[in-house]
């Protein structure tokens, strides 16, 4: 595999060296060694692949030496990065979470691309418009996508064939569907949960409430739908499943390896999750995993979902030599080829469109049909809130739901607080 996949790589770099040689770059060229630092919030099961591109790149840029770090969690990175930037001393280049950018453009901390872009005739048309909203801010290129990915449920698809059990296509249809994949020990303890909400990042459980019409954020800028009647009743309902045994909330550290490891073992039907870790989910599951949208709308057909994933920026404040270099490794990493490589070697989709045309992509979704049904409906897939102040206020929304899931506070008090506070955030904007 690794054979067809370089080969193709070293094909398509070619085509790439043709189109960047015709621009004029002298003002963003590398022409003197350097080593920069690039952080990452890629898991040890990643690492092999991370260092194989790594190695390419430097094979293709001999001048430029890449030391990838691994900082942690994407909340993690951001963290430090934030520190690093104060601090006058950051990497070249570091990986943000799809939920970051707007608030890194506001504040302006990353290099604006475009003049990279416009020097390399780089096609940032080929990321599509939606990926171009999600990477961009107030109508400049602030970081580029590299490894995008959407809220799935896996799900035991051996057990569901077994017994029966059909994946719920609207919200309505959940409850019955807990019923049926939930068993209970004799005591009435739970023998194996329906589901597993992803409680350790909004984002997974966020699509549930989007589906059923709630916005974090109104239109008109200033408050939320957080405590209104539609959130009311899809927290109540979580609240039900949870308290009934139905379903578990993963909730603080170690949350996804532990969520992980309960679906191994037998002891959930599904979980919410990202489409990113299928072929970590399948390479350590004796038996066939499923990949279903979570609910949608009421009609079985619409579904939201949101781009997740990573993107890649250069922090405003490093050295024009660090920028340069960056910038390089950057193209390299949003490439087709890389994009193909990821696609094959993870559960990340193309962030190219031109990926998607390719008889290797074909035959790559030919051998994960489960990725198949999801990327044919790719076209659900929305950018995420761009509101400086959405990560923030989401967070406050998912200690506000840990509240009540897992230390039993009153519902509607606990998200009339919450609206409170978010609204009092959304002020400072």
């Amino acid at each position: 595999m690794k054979k067809r996949i370089s080969l193709i790589v070293a094909l398509l770099m070619m085509l790439s060296v043709v189109g960047v040689a015709a621009a004029d770059t002298s003002r963003y060229d590398v022409t003197e060694p350097i080593t920069i630092t690039w952080w990452h919030a890629h898991e040890d099961q990643w690492h092999e692949y991370l260092n194989y591109m790594v190695e390419r790149f430097q094979e293709q840029n001999p001048l430029i030496t890449v030391e990838p770090v691994y900082i942690g969690s994407y909340a993690e990175i951001n963290s430090q990065l934030i520190a690093a930037i104060a601090a006058g001393d950051v990497p070249a280049l570091a990986t943000a979470n799809t939920s970051y950018p707007a608030s890194y453009g506001a504040n302006g901390i990353v290099e604006i691309l475009d003049p990279y872009i416009e020097a390399y005739n780089f096609d940032i048309a080929d990321f599509g418009e939606g990926l171009i909203a999600s990477t961009s801010y107030d109508g400049k290129q602030i970081v580029l996508p590299y490894l995008i990915s959407t809220q799935v449920m896996y799900y035991n698809k051996t057990m569901a064939d077994a017994e029966g059990i059909e994946m719920p296509k609207t919200f309505d249809e959940f409850e019955a569907f807990l019923e049926k994949a939930t068993v209970f020990n004799e005591d009435g303890t739970t023998a194996r949960y329906g589901t597993v909400f992803g409680g350790w990042d909004y984002w997974y459980y966020e699509t549930l409430f989007m589906n059923n019409g709630v916005d974090v954020i109104l239109e008109d800028g200033f408050s939320t739908d957080l405590n209104g009647e539609a959130s009311v009743y899809v927290t109540t309902k979580m609240k039900e499943w949870i308290d009934k045994g139905y379903a578990y909330y993963a909730y603080g550290t170690g949350a996804s390896g532990n969520m992980r490891q309960l679906f191994w073992d037998g002891g959930a039907f599904s979980v919410f999750h990202t489409s990113s870790l299928f072929d970590t989910y399948v390479q350590n599951s004796d038996f066939e995993v499923g990949m279903a949208w979570l609910p949608g709308g009421e009609d079985g057909v619409s579904f939201k979902s949101e781009v997740g994933g990573a993107t890649i920026l250069i922090p405003k404040v490093a050295s024009q030599k660090q920028k340069n270099a960056a910038w390089q490794f950057m193209m390299f990493m949003a490439s087709p080829e890389i994009n193909l490589y990821w696609a094959d070697q993870t559960g990340y989709f193309p962030t190219r469109q031109s990926v998607m045309a390719t008889p290797e992509y074909a035959e790559y979704l030919e051998r994960k049909p489960a990725m198949a049904n999801i990327v044919s409906m790719a076209g659900w897939i929305n950018p995420r809130n761009q509101h400086p102040a959405y990560d923030s206020i989401a967070n406050e929304w998912r200690h506000a739901l840990a509240l009540i899931f897992n230390e039993g506070a009153p519902i509607q008090a606990t998200l009339d607080n919450l609206a409170q506070t978010v609204e009092e955030i959304l002020e400072d904007y």
